[in-house]
């Protein structure tokens, strides 16, 4: 400790604050495109878009709502992390 400043110095604090607001960003944008990119899939896998070797296809029908609840959770951290500065 210096002149009462933490050992870590005076910016530890603002840095952290940085780092929080930089990840929540940065999972909110993952979140987004998770969300938009399984719903694309979803209803490729359902057949609802043509012209794609997705079309049709039972697997992009499964995979496609799993992402959309990652892209969820992903954006529900982000939110979080950056209601915490």
């Amino acid at each position: 400790m210096v002149n009462g400043a933490p050992a870590g110095g005076p910016t530890t604090g603002g840095r952290r604050q940085r780092e929080t607001a930089m990840s929540g960003w940065f999972r909110l944008t993952l979140g987004l495109l998770a969300v938009v990119v399984g719903a694309v899939w979803t209803v490729q896998g359902l057949g609802y878009v043509e012209g794609s070797v997705m079309t049709g296809q039972r697997i992009w029908a499964i995979l496609g709502p799993a992402l959309v609840l990652v892209g969820l959770a992903l954006l529900w951290l982000g939110i979080r992390a950056r209601s915490q500065r």
